[in-house]
C-alpha cells in the first residue's frame, strides 16, 4: 500500500479526506455567500424598513435561522446516517444545499412579490441549515472512520474542517469579482444573484466525487455485527454528560468566526471605517491563513494531545478578543489585517483537533447523530446568535468593547467544556428500541 513519506498515511485515506474537504468546501461556499448577501444586499432587497438597524437585524436573523436548523438537520440526517450509512446522507445533504442555494439566486425581491419574498427566503434558508447540519458530521466521520491510528484520525478528520475557511475564500472571491465587475448599482440590482446560481455547477462536481467514495469501514462493521441502533438520537440525548460539553466546545470559536465573517463586514461599512472590497480582501487573506493553520493544529494535537491544543486555541481566542475588535475600530488598515489574521489563527488552532475530539466522544453506533447534533447546537449558541447580540450591543453602547467582552465570555464557556468532555467516549447504554450493548473502546495511551 503506497504511503506518503511525511505522515505515513496511505494515499487512499488521503483521497477520502480530500473528497470530504471538497464537499464541505462547496457546502460552506453556499452557506457563506448567504452570509455575505445578508450583510450587503438582503436588508434592502428583502427586508425594507425605515430603520437601518431593523433591516439589518431582520437580514441577520435569516442568517441565524440556518444555524438554528442545523441541530435539527443533524438529528434527522444523523439518524439515517447511523442507520443506513455515512456516504448516502452526504450525497443527500449536498443536493439539498445546492438546490436551495440556486433557488435563492432566482427568488423575486420584496419590491416584486411583497411579503412572500422574505417568507420564501426563510424557507430556503431552513433547508440550507438542515443540509449543513448533516454535512459536517458525515464528512468528518467518513475521514475519521477510514483511519486506524489516533494520529491518522486526528489529521484526516481535520481536513473537512478546512472546507469552512476554503468556502469563505471561494465565496468572498466570487462576491468581490462580481461586485467589482458589475459596480455597486449593478451588484445590488441583479449581479448578487450570480454567486448563488454558480453553486449549481459546483454541486455537480461535488456529487461526482462523493458518489465514488467507499462507505465507512466502522459503519460496515456495525452492520455486520447487527448493532445498528434503532433510535440513535434518543441514546445521544440520554447522555447529557457527553452532548452538553460537546455542544459547548466551539461556542467561542464559532462566535468569533461568524462575527469576523458576517457582522464586522457590515459594521465596518456602516461606520465608514473600511470599504466593502477592503473587508472582503481581509476576509480572504485571513481565511487562507486559517486554511493552512488548521491542519497544523491537528498535527500538533497528534503529537501533544488533542485537549492541550484545544485549550491553547480557546485561550488564544479569549485573550485576543479585545485587541481584535480594538484594531477593527482603529480604522487602520494594517491593524485590521493583523487583528483579523491573528483571530483566524486562534480559531484554526481551536478547531484543528475538534473533529476527532468531538466525534470520538460518541460510540460509533450513534456517532453521526451525536457529533452532528452537538456541532449544530454549538453553532446556534455561538455563530447564530453572535451577529444579533453584537448588533444589539453596538446599538446600545456605540462601540465594539462590549462585543469583545461577549466573545471572551463565550470562549471561557468553551474552555470549561473542553476540560469537561471525555474523549474517547464513555459507555452509552442502548435503549430498549436499540440493538445490543456497546463496548468502551480501548485507548492507545495517546494524550487527549
Amino acid at each position: 500500500m503506497s504511503q506518503t513519506r511525511s505522515t505515513g498515511i496511505p494515499v487512499r485515506l488521503w483521497r477520502v479526506a480530500v473528497a470530504g474537504l471538497i464537499g464541505t468546501t462547496i457546502e460552506w461556499y453556499d452557506f457563506f455567500i448567504y452570509a455575505l448577501a445578508a450583510t450587503l444586499v438582503f436588508a434592502d432587497q428583502f427586508f425594507p424598513s425605515t430603520s437601518t438597524v431593523a433591516s439589518n437585524l431582520a437580514a441577520l436573523s435569516t442568517f441565524a435561522i440556518g444555524f438554528v436548523a442545523r441541530p435539527v438537520g443533524g438529528a434527522l440526517i444523523g439518524h439515517f446516517g447511523d442507520r443506513f450509512g455515512r456516504k448516502r446522507m452526504l450525497v443527500v445533504s449536498l443536493l439539498v444545499m445546492g438546490i436551495g442555494t440556486a433557488l435563492i439566486g432566482l427568488l423575486p425581491t420584496y419590491s416584486t412579490i411583497g411579503v412572500a419574498a422574505p417568507i420564501a427566503l426563510v424557507v430556503v434558508r431552513v433547508a440550507q441549515g438542515l443540509a449543513v447540519g448533516g454535512e459536517w458530521g458525515g464528512a468528518t466521520l467518513l475521514a475519521l472512520e477510514h483511519a486506524r491510528t489516533r494520529e491518522q484520525r486526528t489529521i484526516l478528520s481535520s481536513l473537512p474542517q478546512v472546507g469552512l475557511p476554503l468556502g469563505v475564500v471561494l465565496s468572498s472571491l466570487v462576491f468581490l469579482l462580481v461586485r467589482t465587475g458589475a459596480g455597486d448599482e449593478g451588484f445590488v440590482t441583479w449581479a448578487w444573484r450570480i454567486p448563488f446560481l454558480a453553486s449549481a455547477a459546483l454541486v455537480v462536481v461535488g456529487l461526482v466525487i462523493r458518489l465514488k467514495l467507499d462507505e465507512s469501514p466502522e459503519f460496515q462493521d456495525i452492520r455486520r455485527q447487527h448493532t445498528v441502533r434503532r433510535a440513535p438520537i434518543v441514546d445521544v440525548l440520554r447522555a447529557p454528560r457527553i452532548w452538553v460539553p460537546a455542544a459547548c466546545i466551539t461556542i467561542g470559536s464559532s462566535a468569533l468566526g461568524n462575527l469576523m465573517l458576517a457582522f464586522v463586514l457590515s459594521y465596518a461599512a456602516r461606520a465608514k471605517l473600511f470599504s466593502a472590497p477592503t473587508m472582503l480582501t481581509v476576509t480572504i487573506v485571513a481565511a487562507l491563513f486559517w486554511c493552512v493553520t488548521l491542519p497544523l493544529g491537528a498535527l500538533l494535537a497528534g503529537r501533544f494531545g488533542r485537549r492541550r491544543v484545544l485549550v491553547a486555541g480557546t485561550v488564544g481566542i479569549t485573550v485576543w478578543a479585545y485587541p481584535y475588535f480594538a484594531l477593527v475600530e482603529s480604522g487602520s488598515h494594517v491593524g485590521l489585517f493583523i487583528g483579523t489574521i491573528v483571530a483566524a489563527l486562534c480559531i484554526a488552532v481551536a478547531t484543528g483537533p475538534y473533529g476527532a475530539y468531538l466525534s470520538e466522544a460518541f460510540p460509533a453506533e450513534i456517532r453521526y447523530s451525536g457529533a452532528s447534533v452537538a456541532y449544530g447546537i454549538g453553532g446556534v449558541l455561538g455563530g447564530a446568535i453572535a451577529p444579533i447580540i453584537a448588533t444589539v450591543l453596538v446599538g446600545s453602547t456605540g462601540g465594539l468593547g462590549a462585543v469583545a467582552g461577549y466573545v471572551a465570555l463565550a470562549s471561557v464557556v468553551s474552555l470549561v467544556a473542553v476540560l469537561t468532555l471525555r474523549s474517547p467516549h464513555a459507555v452509552i447504554p442502548a435503549t430498549q428500541e436499540s440493538h445490543g450493548p456497546i463496548a468502551d473502546p480501548v485507548e492507545d495511551g495517546t494524550a487527549v
